[in-house]
């Protein structure tokens, strides 16, 4: 596995923001003193005269987003996840998400892997915040090329879209301009005795724990759930009646997130067993993020472990 090429989805959105403003004029990028950080740097250095820096002020940036949305322009404003859906929720929910703009939100650093920055950056309920803005689009991409494509989709599609990117390089797994569509889940790996419905870097540890589980006897159906809202519910609804156990896995918590999203939808039209891979109604702590991730179960070890106790 050492050979695995691995990068973070966050320098993956940079480039994709500079390959996509070669194609789209109409693309403008807006950041909150973070250029470095997000690698909106890399379509700044590329297209100085359409990045704008609105400095600590995500709330503003976010106002100044949707009234460039409303003259033809396609702004991706972009700032650490617990800044662009946290503090600047309030502009979100009512100059973005209420008048239904075309803003698209590139969130960066989500999730407990951001490692050394400690609980006050590590945003593990920026789903929940977005899947609650009626019309929003929630989308978390697992490698570097889904996020490229992620990127593109988000321009394409009309209306808000929220995009949760990384820190941590994670291994690159899909093949290049793989079929990318928002709201479609991604079957990696069939199986019949439980599916394992991942998104964010938990997808590669889950397409991990599907072969240690294969050698133990399990055969996990895996699937890649890059889209948080809107759900892909035929492909769930399939994988529960074939499967008859769900496992949920996310960087995100247990609340209101892919998980929630699962278990809300298969309890009104399929009630299936289900049991939900996230953090569990903590904080989170600093540290290296690969430690982060053992500790808070955030790992192919503990995917095993709970779906070994399941399928007894």
């Amino acid at each position: 596995m050492a050979d695995v090429v691995k990068i973070a989805t966050r320098d993956a959105y940079g480039k994709a923001l500079a390959e996509l403003g070669q194609e789209k004029s109409n693309l403008i990028v807006f950041d909150a003193d973070l250029a470095g950080a997000t690698k909106t740097s890399v379509f700044q250095k590329a297209f100085p005269d359409r990045h704008f820096d609105c400095g600590i002020a995500e709330g503003n940036m976010m106002a100044a987003a949707a009234g460039a949305s409303t003259m033809g322009l396609v702004p991706f404003v972009s700032s650490f996840a617990m800044f662009a859906a946290g503090r600047a929720f309030e502009q979100v929910r009512n100059s973005i998400g209420y008048p239904h703009l075309n803003v698209k939100i590139g969130a960066t650093h989500g999730g407990i892997s951001v490692g050394e920055d400690g609980a006050s950056h590590q945003c593990c309920e920026d789903f929940a915040l977005m899947r609650s803005i009626p019309g929003m689009t929630v989308i978390c991409p697992a490698d570097g090329e889904e996020a490229r494509l992620a990127v593109r989709a988000a321009y394409e599609h009309e209306g808000p879209v929220y995009l949760r990117f990384g820190r941590l390089a994670v291994p690159e797994f899909h093949e290049k301009d793989f079929n990318f569509q928002i709201g479609k889940g991604e079957v990696l790996r069939d199986g019949t005795d439980v599916a394992i419905i991942a998104n964010g870097l938990l997808v590669y540890e889950a397409i991990q724990a599907g072969e240690l589980l294969a050698k133990e006897g399990i055969n996990a159906m895996i699937i890649n759930m890059a889209t948080v809202k809107p759900l892909d519910e035929e492909l769930v609804l399939s994988a529960a009646r074939k499967c008859g156990k769900v496992i949920t896995c996310e960087e995100h918590s247990v609340i209101g997130g892919l998980g929630e999203a699962v278990c809300s939808f298969l309890s009104e039209n399929l009630p299936t067993p289900v049991r939900r891979i996230g953090v569990n109604d903590v904080f989170g702590r600093s540290g290296p993020a690969k430690e982060l991730l053992l500790e808070y179960g955030l790992s192919a070890e503990n995917i095993v472990k709970v779906a070994k106790d399941f399928c007894k």
